[in-house]
């Protein structure tokens, strides 16, 4: 038997793509065509159902910021202050080893708006927006390893490699801006834990993969041509390529890889002109470069991943995702997290104001979140001066904002040591379910078929959070 036909007979090679391509030339291989176009397409051109925003801004806080240290206090533990850490079942410490000891936080907390809104005083301009945001203390993940849960927080799969949120909507959603991608990253200069792979496309079409720009120097590099070469020469190049890998693509049984590159060339070519534009921050005014703190060496970094988010989505970029960190405090806890909260502070209440000001805001979804959130407990380090938290998956304090959600709420609440939710409690994949309905995406229907079952970002299904709905 020769190998083509023991491939011809290999059950892996059974599918539709190949029995199609076997039909050969004519109407077969028009229909073909017809159908890998349909698969490489948005699953929807239009929402499902209204959606509440067109547009996400993810504010992603990697390391785990602590919620007992920022949006929800816990007074109970002032008297319990470096006392013997209690283990009982549950309350155990995600990272328990030796012997350990409740801590209390270091901050000082008020209540924010008229919405009493619960912050730490170190938050002095995210404070005026507190009628904005919707808290929600009910969340809880379900790994305390930072790769797994960023993860598990990106794409609802704790071991990596299925599509990230922003790939998803770019999916269901398409394209607002056929000359920019639909989904945007702006990392820190380092990566986060578990690098690319938290904006991956994963089974879905290339071109669906998060775009990162550089946080230092050229955002993108290579973005413009030689000097040599005009865009007249470029269009000659780009049309000899496009017939060459035409050709590839009728003799292939597997074409959308090389759709999606041919794709993603002349997306390449037409960002040349909308990019830089886009991605310049100059010709914003001193007073918008003041309000996202783009010129203060504590803010500037932060601040101007910020602004470009409100570009990026302004020019109709569909999901955009920023990173800040790390929130991974172990120790040391007043200085790194007063320290963060100042650097991410006034950018976060720029964007917000800056959305609403430009009349964004209603139709942008603000979503504010780490992988987890942190213990009341931790044990001594410095000797017995320096004091942190831990790993927490049981309790974790996000807030939305805009986008249709209840603005001026806060949603579910932990136990009275912050240990762990107690009320509106809700797994993750509850969150990404109820931010694809806020965009108009109905997670049980935004699904692709994939290893031989219908997949989709909450893995299984999941609920929407009702409260936090406006």
């Amino acid at each position: 038997m020769s190998t083509e036909q023991s491939t011809d007979l290999m059950p892996d090679a059974l599918n539709r793509k190949h029995f199609l391509y076997r039909l050969g030339s004519g109407l077969g291989s028009l229909a073909l065509t017809h159908l890998l176009k349909g698969e490489e397409a948005p699953a929807s051109a239009k929402p499902h159902h209204p959606a509440r925003a067109k547009r996400c801004i993810f504010l992603m806080m990697e390391g785990g910021p602590s919620h007992i240290d920022t949006f929800d206090p816990k007074p109970a533990l002032d008297r319990l202050h470096l006392q013997a850490f209690q283990r009982k079942g549950d309350t155990e410490s995600a990272m328990s080893s030796g012997k350990r000891y409740y801590v209390k936080s270091p901050f000082e907390f008020l209540q924010a708006g008229q919405s009493g809104a619960a912050m730490n005083t170190a938050w002095t301009h995210l404070k005026q927006c507190a009628d904005d945001i919707c808290f929600y203390r009910g969340a809880q993940a379900e790994s305390v390893n930072h790769p797994t849960a960023c993860y598990h927080l990106n794409t609802g799969n704790r071991f990596g490699g299925d599509p990230a949120m922003g790939s998803w909507v770019s999916y269901g959603l398409g394209s607002l801006n056929e000359n920019l991608p639909s989904f945007v990253v702006l990392p820190r200069s380092s990566f986060p834990q578990g690098g690319a792979a938290n904006w991956s496309n994963g089974f879905l079409p290339a071109i669906h993969q998060g775009t990162a720009l550089r946080a230092e120097g050229r955002p993108i590099l290579d973005l413009q041509p030689p000097k040599a070469a005009s865009q007249h020469v470029q269009k000659q190049n780009l049309a000899l390529l496009q017939r060459l890998n035409q050709i590839h693509v009728k003799s292939s049984p597997n074409p959308g890889s090389m759709q999606a590159r041919m794709a993603s060339y002349q997306m390449a070519f037409r960002m040349q002109t909308e990019v830089p534009g886009v991605l310049s921050l100059e010709n914003e005014s001193t007073e918008t470069r003041q309000l996202y703190g783009v010129d203060d060496p504590a803010t500037s970094s932060f601040g101007s991943r910020c602004l470009l988010a409100r570009k990026l989505v302004e020019e109709g970029v569909r999901f955009v995702q920023v990173y800040a960190g790390n929130w991974d405090s172990h120790d040391y806890i007043h200085q790194a997290h007063g320290h963060l909260i100042q650097s991410v502070d006034r950018p976060i209440a720029g964007l917000l104001r800056d959305l609403k000001r430009r009349g964004l805001l209603d139709e942008t979804l603000v979503v504010f979140a780490g992988e987890f959130g942190r213990t009341p407990d931790n044990g001594m380090r410095g000797g017995g001066k320096s004091y942190g938290r831990d790993h927490n998956a049981k309790a974790m304090t996000l807030w939305l904002a805009g986008g249709g959600v209840r603005a001026g709420s806060t949603v579910g609440a932990t136990d009275p040591l912050g240990a762990s939710a107690i009320e509106e409690v809700h797994p993750l994949r509850d969150v990404h379910v109820t931010l694809l309905h806020l965009l108009g995406l109905d997670d049980a229907k935004l699904t692709y078929f994939h290893a031989g079952r219908f997949k989709q970002l909450s893995q299984f299904g999941g609920e929407i959070i009702y409260p936090l709905i406006g």
